[in-house]
């Protein structure tokens, strides 16, 4: 078996044992379960309005974007969190300094942060349908349709959280990215639909996956009828795998290259600097 294969099979197995560590540390769920809690309630309190021009229930319309809100959150922001802080405490070294430890460390954090995001978008799925009026996660066709948008989607923003991971020195700086992905929030149609918008805050928000990965999650789970809110008045499934495509494609060509030049980069005096700004942090 060559080296490659070796780093799979040891990356698959990592993944598999830290989302089973996720999945049953109550607290560590609940630090990635309570911003799209609180989304729904916010919205279940709000939601009582229909969307312009179509009789459908704006808190229903607004789910499927709270999931693909999670979804970015857990998968972008998670792995580049992770990354960074493997980095900080000497992780990532010691990983190096194993045969294919490296590639064996990224495809377990990638797998882990994946499947965690999908884990995620599933327990909250099952008490909208009970909040909510509207849902139609009863068809095959939702489900193939969420299958899709939602592989396609990590894809294309899993590569993301690798380079900020790799390219930022200490998770205090990953505030700053928070901070944008919510202000790509407001301007993506997650909680209401983006046609409202500004016409340059639409531009804005078709630019980034959150939205894209926001309509084909629509698409699965609203009656067509709601299309007529969209961009076009259709759900542009075609354009939705050309953008998360893109995404994905570039977003994997330049994490390969970020990726290989930070492992080249970790050594000892780098650890230990990184230790040393933490502690004075804190002193």
């Amino acid at each position: 078996m060559n080296g490659r294969a070796v780093a799979v099979r040891a990356g698959v197995r990592r993944g598999r044992i830290e989302f089973g560590h996720t999945m049953t540390n109550a607290g560590e769920l609940m630090g990635w379960l309570w911003l799209p809690v609180v989304a729904l309630i916010v919205m279940y309190a709000f939601g009582d309005g229909a969307i312009p021009g179509v009789d459908f229930p704006l808190g229903a319309q607004a789910v499927p974007g709270i999931l693909a809100m999670n979804a970015v959150f857990t998968g972008l922001v998670g792995l580049a969190m992770t990354l960074t802080m493997d980095r900080e405490d000497g992780t990532l070294l010691r990983a190096k300094a194993t045969p294919n430890g490296v590639p064996a460390y990224v495809v377990g954090k990638v797998l882990g942060k994946a499947a965690m995001a999908v884990a995620v978008v599933l327990l909250v799925l099952v008490p909208a349908m009970l909040l909510f009026d509207g849902l139609r996660p009863g068809r095959v066709s939702t489900w193939v349709t969420l299958v899709w948008v939602l592989g396609l989607g990590l894809l294309a923003v899993l590569p993301i959280g690798a380079i900020l991971g790799a390219v930022f020195g200490n998770t205090q700086s990953l505030g700053f990215v928070t901070l944008l992905l919510m202000a790509l929030v407001a301007v993506s149609g997650v909680f209401y639909p983006i046609t409202a918008l500004p016409e340059w805050s639409q531009w804005v928000g078709q630019a980034f996956p959150l939205y894209w990965m926001g309509l084909g999650l629509r698409s699965a789970l609203l009656p067509d009828a709601v299309a007529a809110a969209e961009i076009g008045g259709s759900w542009r499934h075609g354009e939705t795998v050309l953008v998360l495509g893109v995404w994905a494609v570039v977003g994997f060509a330049l994490a390969s290259v970020v990726l290989r030049r930070m492992a080249r980069r970790e050594s000892g005096s780098s650890v230990a600097a990184r230790r040393e700004q933490v502690a004075q942090r804190f002193d």
